[in-house]
């Protein structure tokens, strides 16, 4: 099979996105790519072409604007900045193949493909990924439903983070996508041994509203002592604002410290020194009810005790195969109650049967998942030539 021309599109620092860096290295066996995006090329990328930082990937202008408030979701779909200088740049090359990452992308891989398949990969629940804010509910939702609704059903592959979303799409658009999980790569890591004076907690993500990370705060003050809490946040998109706030509430409680972020292929033998990953998200709106992330796996290859919350994808994974805890709401009280339930003898036995199941949770399983998707489209496409 003769290397394939593969053009990738993900309107994000793809420096900074674990999901499409792995993707990145399984695109990579098949050929050469072609990344579009934000920041400096990958390193899997055998071109790139990089989108300013002050272009938008949604149609914020005046004239984008409009559309969306007329309705106009067939002459929007193209009009975000980012997606104009894509196309722009790439006007006049072929690809075998096209890899759109989040609905956004979905128009412009479909107008950069030229008949080629496109795989579109829906990160989350595209309907609802900014629901909290009300202008991206009232203007840019509908516009992410429209996409869905049109090309969905004309994309060669889709494929999103777990079960219940794959499900979502299936009920409202026809199209059950392949499930890929957020998961990373196999580490051969030991589970650590246990501080016999102090149960080490740990999150690791980004610093942004509604995950809830005022309550891990709070938690580890109530615990008191024999508690610590180490957060490896990188800044949201407010340039720090929370990320300070978070610093304010904590206080000088020295048991809570905020560590640099680290890379994502630093970070499961850096939480390894750990005991327990943590994440208590409230389900405030549907992808974080149905969140899978990529810190879940992390803390599976870091050989960690797993504590979450009622959120159905972690808590099915976390209960079938005993990697932790899952309180019984997300308040402070049951969340600490959960902590508190964990002796450091069962921290041990945990971390055991996290190793133990370290592999099937990893991203060699998932890979392959990819290259099925991979070899499925772009052999069905060379078969109708």
């Amino acid at each position: 099979m003769a290397p394939l021309r593969i053009l990738c599109i993900s309107f994000s620092p793809i420096e900074r996105d674990a999901r499409i860096l792995r993707q990145l290295g399984i695109l990579a066996e098949f050929g050469y790519v072609t990344t579009v995006g934000y920041g400096s090329r990958p390193a899997d990328a055998a071109a790139h072409v990089e989108v300013p930082s002050n272009l938008p990937s949604l149609p914020q202008t005046l004239g984008g604007v409009a559309l969306l408030a007329l309705r106009q979701w067939s002459r929007a779909e193209l009009a975000a900045p980012a997606v104009q200088f894509a196309i722009t740049a790439l006007y006049g090359e072929r690809f075998d193949l096209v890899v759109a990452n989040d609905a956004r992308a979905i128009p412009a891989a479909h107008a950069l493909a030229h008949g080629a398949p496109v795989w579109s990969d829906l990160h989350e629940w595209a309907p609802e990924e900014r629901t909290h804010v009300l202008s991206w509910r009232l203007l840019v939702a509908p516009l992410m439903r429209h996409i869905c609704a049109r090309y969905l059903s004309r994309s060669a592959a889709s494929s999103t983070v777990c079960d219940s979303i794959a499900g979502l799409y299936e009920r409202d658009y026809g199209v059950r996508p392949t499930v890929v999980r957020n998961s990373t790569h196999w580490r051969q890591l030991e589970p650590s041994t246990a501080d016999a004076s102090t149960i080490r907690m740990v999150h690791s993500g980004a610093a942004i509203h509604g995950r809830n990370l005022e309550a891990m705060i709070d938690a580890t003050r109530e615990l008191g002592e024999g508690y610590s809490l180490d957060l490896f946040l990188v800044e949201g998109g407010d340039g720090g604002a929370y990320l300070r706030k978070l610093k304010a509430r904590a206080g000088e409680l020295g048991s809570i410290r905020f560590n640099p972020p680290v890379t994502p292929a630093e970070l499961p033998g850096v939480l390894n020194q750990f005991d327990i990953g943590v994440f208590w998200i409230p389900p405030t709106h549907t992808n974080a009810r149905y969140t899978l992330p990529n810190k879940f796996f992390d803390y599976v290859q870091a050989r960690l005790a797993i504590a979450v919350g009622p959120s159905i994808e972690m808590q099915q994974l976390v209960e079938s195969k005993q990697l932790g805890v899952v309180s019984d709401g997300f308040s402070v009280t049951e969340c600490v109650a959960s902590i508190r339930s964990l002796t450091p003898a069962e921290i041990a036995r945990t971390k055991l049967r996290v190793d133990a199941a370290s592999r099937e949770l990893s991203f060699e399983r998932d890979g392959e998942v990819m290259r099925t998707i991979v070899r499925g489209a772009t052999l069905a496409d060379a078969t109708s030539e």
